[in-house]
């Protein structure tokens, strides 16, 4: 029951239509939030609401980003199904796009126009930002190539209880994602309250990942299997880390991580057994 209606929720997410869809509502939604930041700054709007609304147009992009970051995220609860390696892969574009947003919102509490004694201490937290987004995005260029997606088990009934228990876990967050991000929405539009939206879903995805892993050891007792399995988790904990650290600190914290997990695929596919291969037994 769970399986089939992930399958379905996922075929209606993922299809054209809904890809346009999306894309037509976040122009729709930067243009008119474009609009709404100059019509306040020329006092066109009413005085209550125009004092509501921020004074920089950077913050358009802001919720540009945000709001694409929260489709991405759909995408990553979907992925978790195909492959967990690929999971861990589409957490760290996420990061990367996080530290992207965070360069713009520091724009965004600078008054317009800009000036260099202004800007000169955010531009330096922009550059860290930016080159550390830039560093996830090579590295995950390296680590999708290196990826090789070897079978859990060989046995054809384990690999789709596997799956069905993974889509199982997918629908779980999907239905905190819906929660938390209703939550975000109105406390950020009713109430003008900064809300830890991704700081709370990494934190969920640290026990998925778990869970997972747990889960796993009914198919496969593999050391290397366990290994792997729990160490993507830590590079999930080190992510969730980087996003309460301070400028620059976030930044360092998210390319170690992607280095950590490049790491262990390099080791993993070097010395992890083939399927249908055994372990190395004991010679005494």
């Amino acid at each position: 029951m769970f399986a089939r209606l992930f399958d379905r929720l996922e075929a209606l997410w993922e299809g054209a239509a809904a890809r346009r869809a999306v894309s037509i509502a976040l122009v729709g939604i930067f243009a008119a939030t474009l609009a709404l930041i100059e019509l306040g700054r020329r006092g066109l709007l009413p005085a209550r609401l125009a004092e509501a609304l921020p004074r920089s147009h950077f913050h358009a992009v802001q919720v540009a980003f945000y709001l694409l970051l929260a489709y991405e995220v759909l995408g990553l609860v979907f992925g978790i199904a195909r492959s967990v390696s690929n999971a861990a892969g589409k957490q760290f574009e996420i990061f990367s796009l996080i530290l992207l947003r965070q360069s713009f919102e520091s724009f965004g509490h600078l008054d317009e126009p800009l000036a260099w004694g202004q800007a000169q201490g955010t531009v330096l937290q922009m550059l860290a930002d930016s080159a550390g987004a830039l560093l996830i995005f090579v590295i995950l260029g390296f680590y999708y190539r290196l990826q090789r997606h070897r079978p859990l088990s060989t046995d054809a009934k384990d690999r789709a209880s596997f799956i069905a228990a993974k889509k199982a876990i997918a629908l779980l967050l999907l239905a905190v994602f819906a929660v938390v991000g209703l939550q975000a929405g109105v406390g950020q539009a009713f109430l003008g309250e900064r809300h830890q939206f991704f700081e709370i879903f990494y934190t969920l995805l640290v026990f998925a990942d778990i869970l997972v892993v747990l889960i796993s050891l009914r198919y496969s007792s593999s050391y290397p299997v366990v290994f792997r399995n729990s160490s993507l988790a830590v590079s999930t904990v080190l992510m969730r880390v980087a996003l309460s650290a301070p400028p620059f600190a976030n930044a360092l914290l998210g390319v170690a991580a992607a280095l950590f997990a490049l790491a262990l695929t390099v080791a993993y596919n070097a010395f992890s057994p083939r399927p249908g291969q055994s372990e190395p037994a004991d010679a005494g």
